[in-house]
């Protein structure tokens, strides 16, 4: 039960945190790199008093982060930023969570996980859901832009694997964010130099609840639900989230509800729920 808790609130944050992301660079509110470098830095600050006044079990240094996964998050983050500023929310879902599939199943075939029928199945299905859901919003993308998303949706697969089994998650999450701090910073000061900082108190306040609530908090969550997912499941879970972005839309942003997001719901809701079945053990002899 935790562990489905734990899920849905992870993809809520992920869906808020693409809402936010949304409204801050469509806006005109302020620009990629100061966005990534506000949501980077307040995650950072707000992990580091929560890891003060949570204790968790004890573990190894390395359980508390590391440079890799840090490298993962400031890649994601960056890219996915930047790749929005030229992309429609429709073909930067499919780059992004196409890439995230391929990357997350990739590694798990790799690892030796065996992907049975019925998971192959629901992730087909769900993709499936997820193309006829953003088709509307399909369009030549950017070839720069196209090739950001990719790399962000690499990134975030590879991150979202480096936490798999962590016993620490909000220590491992506030080392991650915190390694992650001077490789934005650098990436600020040539923002700075060559003038291309665009602040208003809005995109600040976006920004904000990006890093601070979406984006930190959420990524603690995450990294707890994957404790009890395999590499395929989390992979596909997170198909759910355009879904859950939409329905956002709509209780927030007033959009309209369409047939169309009714019946790719239900494709993607169908097709997760295949995948997230466990294969029962053949019975050994006879």
């Amino acid at each position: 039960m935790m562990m489905i808790i734990c899920t849905a609130l992870a993809l809520i944050a992920f869906a808020a945190n693409s809402l936010l992301c949304r409204l801050a660079l469509g806006g005109g509110l302020i620009d990629p790199i100061s966005f990534t470098t506000v949501r980077l830095l307040s995650g950072t600050l707000v992990l580091f008093l929560v890891a003060h006044l949570v204790t968790e079990p004890k573990t190894t240094p390395t359980a508390r982060g590391s440079w890799g996964s840090g490298l993962a998050l400031f890649a994601y983050a960056a890219a996915f930023s930047l790749a929005y500023v030229s992309l429609t929310t429709g073909t930067g879902a499919l780059i992004l969570f196409g890439a995230v599939q391929i990357t997350m199943i990739s590694v798990a075939l790799k690892s030796g996980d065996r992907v049975g029928a019925t998971q192959w199945l629901g992730a087909s299905i769900a993709l499936g859901g997820l193309i006829y859901l953003m088709v509307p919003g399909i369009a030549a993308p950017d070839p720069l832009a196209a090739v950001l998303m990719g790399v962000a949706g690499i990134a975030w697969g590879v991150y979202s694997i480096r936490g798999k089994g962590a016993a620490a998650p909000i220590a491992m999450t506030a080392g991650n964010f915190r390694r992650s701090a001077p490789l934005v910073l650098v990436l600020m000061v040539g923002t700075v130099v060559f003038s291309f900082v665009h602040l208003q108190p809005a995109g600040i306040l976006l920004a904000l609840l990006s890093g601070m609530v979406t984006s930190g908090l959420g990524y603690v969550i995450w990294y707890t639900a994957l404790n009890g997912l395999s590499t395929t499941q989390a992979s596909v879970v997170q198909l759910l989230v355009p879904v859950v972005a939409a329905l956002g839309g709509i209780l927030f942003l007033a959009e309209p509800v369409s047939l169309r997001l009714i019946g790719a719901s239900a494709l993607i809701l169908g097709g997760v729920a295949l995948a997230l079945v466990k294969r029962t053990p053949k019975p050994v002899g006879g």
